[in-house]
């Protein structure tokens, strides 16, 4: 499988998961908040921090509906991605803070003029959402770059698929792939996980989950899946204002998803042979394993018979699989149901 790097991350190939922290709009538009975003998520422990960069002039009419009636104060769509626009140096500023912060700093372009301000922030690859992947030139300009190129599919049949994946092969352009589905929650049910495997086998190529579930289990069973990048919506609380929210994980969600990466990692990167592992488990064996015993004291002379032996702890005494043999050996010593019976106890 091919690998794709940038700012010394290798993502695919039994690399660990690379984790994206989606600011998105939980911002709501507020440059303080967007920055407080970047802590948040630095002190989650995350790999990179994701925003949107809209230019409403650029990428909207007054004729796009909203996706969600839920702002109190926008009259239109084009409002909102009026209120959601950063100006350059505030841009700037949001990516410095990023990359001193120890984070890699994307944002998701949605206009050819969105492309030309990242690229004068020197942003290191493009994470683009699936409605952009039918907007020819956006796709164009970000492949014109030679960077990286992290697509998201949710809206997009395989042929779809093939046809961007043929473009970005055309111009050895590296990429990755995301499984998502474009539901703000989707419902477990409309994850998809099987399709990560699928689009490995068929692409040959980095592939992730990029999540709306609002739950961290899809992300913990894409990683248990070996997905090799995983996005998901960040948010404050559950109970902050925004279209998003519902679809998003907290703070300790992502904490959490930090820990489970290096665990699975981990798992993944060591394959166990069974009995490899069985064979230095001899002692832990001994100790968990159980040898015979009587039921009651018995006194020297006794003739055992099977229904006075029982098994008991530990495994270091007469094996119980060898009830048979000792069954009719006449004890020669006084014996004691809390001791294991040994062999010099039987007279032979």
């Amino acid at each position: 499988m091919a690998i794709i790097t940038f700012e010394k991350q290798h993502i695919g190939n039994g690399n660990p998961p690379f984790i994206i922290a989606e600011i998105g709009q939980a911002h709501d538009g507020s440059l303080g908040m967007a920055h407080a975003y970047i802590d948040a998520a630095a002190d989650a422990g995350v790999d990179a921090v994701k925003f949107q960069t809209h230019i409403a002039s650029a990428e909207s009419t007054m004729d796009e509906p909203f996706r969600i009636r839920f702002s109190l104060q926008d009259v239109t769509r084009y409002d909102y991605w009026q209120r959601m626009e950063f100006s350059f140096e505030q841009w700037k500023g949001l990516a410095e803070h990023a990359r001193k912060k120890g984070l890699i700093f994307l944002s998701s372009p949605f206009s050819f003029q969105a492309v030309e301000l990242l690229e004068h922030l020197a942003i290191p690859a493009w994470k683009i959402g699936s409605g952009e992947s039918a907007s020819p030139d956006l796709i164009d300009a970000v492949i014109n770059t030679g960077k990286p190129i992290l697509l998201s599919t949710g809206m997009n049949f395989f042929q779809e698929i093939d046809a961007l994946v043929q473009k970005f092969q055309a111009k050895n352009v590296p990429y990755a792939l995301f499984q998502c589905t474009s539901k703000y929650p989707a419902n477990f049910s409309e994850i998809g996980l099987n399709v990560i495997q699928e689009m490995k086998k068929r692409y040959d190529c980095p592939v992730g989950l990029s999540d709306h579930s609002g739950s961290i289990f899809p992300a913990l069973a894409a990683m248990a899946n070996r997905a090799d990048i995983i996005e998901a919506h960040l948010v404050f609380d559950k109970r902050m204002f925004g279209p998003d929210t519902p679809a998003s994980l907290t703070v300790d969600d992502f904490r959490l998803l930090v820990q489970a990466k290096d665990a699975f990692f981990q798992m993944n990167a060591n394959p166990v042979d069974k009995d490899k592992m069985a064979a230095t488990l001899q002692q832990m064996r001994s100790s968990f394993g159980k040898s015979l015993a009587t039921m009651q004291n018995l006194s020297a002379g006794t003739i055992l018979t099977e229904d006075m032996l029982t098994a008991k702890k530990p495994g270091t005494g007469i094996p119980c699989n060898r009830k048979n043999e000792v069954a009719g050996k006449i004890l020669k010593n006084d014996v004691f149901a809390n001791r294991l019976l040994q062999w010099e106890d039987l007279d032979e």
